[in-house]
């Protein structure tokens, strides 16, 4: 890890994909950038909740910082709905996952249809409840998926 100030781009990891930390407290919280990582981390654990899905991969590097990545789709709105969930996101991660996450660990929330409208404490209590059950290991692997993975065979 390159310290801040340090390098090409003032901490940035050029060969994880990672940007600098944007929690405070606790285990620095990475930016997940590189499409490999977020489709690693759909392999890993998953909590759907009524407004985001949260997945969990632990990487095994011996890295213990934690990554976040946040995605939200076309189907859910417009631009302006979409970055409106994203700050969302960002800002519950800020909070949550330097005490809640799982170190060493990569964490995507995906976001779902309605939960922009959802009050922020009430997506707080999803995420502590979603975090908590990956800590205690109730979620199986494929988290209650349905059927085949959807999505074009690679």
């Amino acid at each position: 890890m390159v310290p801040a100030g340090q390098g090409e781009k003032a901490g940035q990891e050029k060969e994880t994909g990672a940007h600098p930390a944007i929690g405070a407290g606790g285990a620095p919280v990475l930016t997940i950038t590189r499409r490999a990582d977020f489709l690693a981390a759909n392999a890993g654990l998953r909590v759907p909740m009524p407004g985001f899905v949260l997945l969990v991969r632990p990487r095994g590097d011996g890295d213990p910082a934690m990554r976040l990545g946040i995605t939200v789709t076309k189907k859910i709105g417009g631009a302006v709905v979409r970055n409106r969930m994203k700050r969302r996101f960002r800002a519950l991660a800020r909070q949550m996952l330097p005490t809640g996450g799982m170190a060493g660990a990569d964490h995507v929330l995906i976001g779902r249809q309605g939960g922009v409208e959802r009050a922020f404490d009430r997506l707080q209590s999803e995420l502590a409840k979603a975090l908590g059950r990956v800590a205690r290991g109730e979620v199986a692997p494929d988290g209650g998926r349905r059927g085949p993975p959807r999505g074009r065979a690679r």
